[in-house]
C-alpha cells in the first residue's frame, strides 16, 4: 500500500526556487530610460533595456488626448433655420398624408352609407314592402249596402291595412301610401286610383245627365245625378283616374258574365236610348273624363277588383324604377343584349352577322352564308367596287349556298339587292322593303 501512495505535496528544488525569485525581481524592477538618448534611439527596440519589450507590450503608448480629440463644429444660424424649416416641411407632409387618409376613409364611409341607403330604398320599393305601406280608405256610405262585409273580411284576412273615413267622393274607395321616414314633404300621399261603387239606378241617372249635356252643348252640369259631384272632384284634381263599378242586386239585369247585353237592353227600354247614344256617352266618359266602367255582379267581384287594384299599386314603384333605364324599350333577351367584342377583335364577326340579320326576311343561316363568303363589311364593299355595273353589284350575292336543315338553297336576288342598298345608299329615307 505504501508503494501506491502518492505524495500529497510537490517537492521543489532549490534551483527552481531561485529562478522564480529572479523572475519576480525582474518584474518589480523599475524601467529607466536614459535621457541622454535621442528620440529615435528611445523608440529603437535595440537601445531599450532587456525587459522593455515586455513593458511596452503591457502598457501601450496612449495617443495625446489633446491632439486626437475632434472638436464639435458649431452650426450657424442659417443651418439651424434650414434644419428647422426642413423639420417643419416634414411635419406638414405628415399632416397632409394623415388628412388625405382621413378624407379617404370618410369618403369610403360615405360611399358605404350611400350603398346601404340605396339597398334600403330598393328593398322598400319591392311589392311586399309597398303592400305594407298601402292603406285602403273606404267611405262609410259603402258599408250601408248589403254584402259590403265581404270586402272588410277579405282585407282583414289578407292583413292589409284599411281605414273607414269619409271621402271627398261619396261611395268611393281610395288608397294612400306611406312615404319613407325622413322625407321632408308629407307622411302619406294619396294614389291616383279611385274606385266608385254605383248601383244601376245611379248609373242610369248619370248616363241621362251626360246625354243631356252633350245634346244641349252646355257646360258640365248634373245637379240631379251623381255626375255633379264626380265632375267637381275631377276638376279639383285632373290626375285622378276614376273607375265606376256598376252593380245591382237584381239578377234580371245580368244575362251573361259581363252584363253588357242586359245593360244595353235595360238602358234602351227604360231610357229610350239607342245603342249609338249609349256608346257616345261611354266614349265621352272614358276619353274626355278618364272614367272607366266595369260591370260587376255583387260584392264578391267588387272585392276581387279592389284586391287587384291594391296589388297593382304595390307593384307600381318597382316598375317605374325599372322603366327609368336609358333603353327601356329593349326587350330582355340574349339577342337584344348585343355581342361582346374583346380587345383582340374577337366577336366582330358575330356583330357583322347580327347586322345582316336586322334586315327583314334575313335569317341566321342566310347571314352565316354571307359572312362566310365576306367575313367583314370592307371585303364586301371592295367586291362591289370591283364590279363595273350597278346591276352586277345588286346581284353579287345571288347564288350563295344557304344550308338549312340539311337542305341547300341559294340566296335570292331580293336579299342581295337589299344588302347592296343598305351598305352603299346615300339616301337616309330609302325604304329597303
Amino acid at each position: 500500500m505504501s508503494a501506491l501512495r502518492r505524495a500529497q505535496t510537490w517537492e521543489i528544488s532549490e534551483s527552481e526556487e531561485s529562478d522564480a525569485d529572479a523572475i519576480r525581481e525582474e518584474r518589480n524592477r523599475p524601467v529607466t530610460i536614459s535621457t541622454d538618448l535621442t528620440e529615435d534611439q528611445r523608440l529603437d527596440p535595440q537601445t531599450l533595456p532587456p525587459c522593455s519589450d515586455r513593458v511596452l507590450a503591457r502598457s501601450p503608448v496612449r495617443p495625446d488626448t489633446d491632439s486626437g480629440r475632434t472638436q464639435r463644429k458649431r452650426r450657424t444660424r442659417e443651418e439651424i433655420e434650414a434644419d428647422r424649416q426642413t423639420a417643419g416641411e416634414r411635419k406638414e407632409a405628415r399632416q397632409r398624408r394623415r388628412a388625405a387618409r382621413a378624407l379617404e376613409q370618410e369618403e369610403r364611409r360615405e360611399e358605404q352609407q350611400r350603398r346601404r341607403e340605396a339597398a334600403r330604398n330598393l328593398k322598400s320599393l319591392s311589392p311586399e314592402s309597398c303592400l305594407r305601406c298601402l292603406t285602403t280608405c273606404i267611405d262609410p256610405a259603402l258599408l250601408q249596402q248589403e254584402g259590403s262585409d265581404i270586402l272588410l273580411d277579405t282585407l282583414t284576412t289578407l292583413e292589409w291595412r284599411r281605414t273607414i273615413e269619409a271621402r271627398q267622393l261619396p261611395r268611393s274607395i281610395t288608397w294612400t301610401r306611406d312615404l319613407p321616414q325622413g322625407d321632408d314633404r308629407q307622411d302619406a300621399v294619396e294614389e291616383e286610383q279611385v274606385v266608385v261603387v254605383l248601383d244601376l239606378t245611379d248609373f242610369m241617372d248619370t248616363i241621362v245627365s251626360v246625354k243631356k249635356m252633350l245634346d244641349s252643348e252646355e257646360e258640365e252640369s248634373g245637379a240631379d245625378s251623381f255626375l255633379s259631384p264626380l265632375l267637381e272632384y275631377l276638376n279639383r284634381d285632373v290626375k285622378k283616374v276614376v273607375t265606376l263599378l256598376v252593380t245591382d242586386g237584381q239578377a234580371d239585369y245580368w244575362s251573361n258574365a259581363y252584363g253588357e247585353c242586359s245593360l244595353v237592353e235595360t238602358l234602351r227600354s227604360k231610357l229610350g236610348m239607342d245603342d249609338l247614344d249609349i256608346e257616345e256617352v261611354l266614349v265621352y266618359l272614358q276619353l274626355c273624363k278618364n272614367i272607366s266602367l266595369a260591370f260587376l255582379d255583387g260584392w264578391q267581384e267588387i272585392t276581387d277588383h279592389v284586391c287587384a287594384v291594391t296589388k297593382a299599386l304595390s307593384k307600381r314603384p318597382f316598375k317605374e324604377l325599372a322603366e327609368q333605364s336609358e333603353l327601356s324599350f329593349c326587350v330582355g333577351s340574349p339577342w337584344a343584349g348585343g355581342v361582346r367584342v374583346e380587345k383582340d377583335g374577337s366577336g366582330l364577326s358575330q356583330v357583322w352577322s347580327k347586322q345582316i340579320q336586322q334586315l327583314n326576311r334575313v335569317s341566321s343561316t342566310m347571314a352565316a352564308a354571307l359572312t362566310a363568303a365576306y367575313p367583314s363589311p370592307r371585303l364586301l364593299l371592295q367586291a362591289y367596287q370591283s364590279l363595273g355595273s350597278e346591276e352586277d353589284r345588286k346581284r353579287l350575292l345571288v347564288g350563295l349556298v344557304v344550308k338549312a336543315e340539311g337542305k341547300g338553297r341559294h340566296l335570292g336576288p331580293d336579299v342581295s339587292a337589299r344588302v347592296y342598298f343598305c351598305l352603299t345608299s346615300q339616301n337616309p329615307q330609302l325604304v329597303l322593303d
